[in-house]
């Protein structure tokens, strides 16, 4: 559980680098990416090796609805992660929809994991977006949101989170983890 947690404080001081010291960010220059880079890189490492060492420690029984709610909660959620960057109107409403995202993928894995290293992993990525969020927001300030574009662009991203979220289903199977209730 400690490469774990581990795993996960260092994802978080990797990306909250930039917004708490933004002036010794700044002068780490080109250099300072690519450590960040390989720093996130290890987190995720530590994070995997950690969750599956883990073990099986359950702490909540988890209700048949949740599957339900879980993949509804992913859908919404991998939308939410490339919607930024289209040219629809979904994000000219959300300031931080890629982190929204995040949130709403930790609270799916929560709603069917009930162990104590599935609460550690997803409850503190999901912890970690908010903080990221409010952190941005201190730092930026009053948000302008982007010019609006059309639902056309909002549509795009809905089909490409159809097919993403049918790629995953196939891989979490493929790897023996049941996404779906009734499959």
């Amino acid at each position: 559980m400690i490469w774990l947690i581990l795993g996960i404080l260092l994802w978080t001081g990797a990306h909250l680098f930039k917004r708490i010291l933004p002036n010794q960010r700044a002068a780490l220059g080109k250099m300072g990416k690519a450590v960040i880079a390989i720093l996130i890189l290890g987190s995720i490492a530590l994070m995997f090796v950690g969750y599956r060492d883990a073990g099986d420690v359950p702490l909540y029984a988890l209700p048949i609805w949740a599957w339900y709610v879980n993949n509804l909660f992913m859908l919404i959620a991998i939308f939410m992660m490339d919607v930024g960057k289209a040219n629809g109107v979904v994000r000219t409403k959300i300031r931080h929809p890629m982190l929204l995202g995040v949130v709403l993928w930790s609270t799916a894995h929560l709603l069917v994991n009930g162990d104590l290293a599935s609460l550690t992993l997803f409850g503190g990525l999901g912890i970690w977006a908010l903080i990221e969020m409010a952190a941005i927001n201190r730092a930026e300030g009053l948000w302008r949101p982007p010019a609006r574009g059309s639902f056309l662009g909002d549509g795009k991203m809905a089909i490409l989170a159809v097919v993403i979220f049918a790629a995953i289903v196939g891989v979490h199977y493929w790897l023996g983890y049941s996404v779906i209730a009734f499959l």
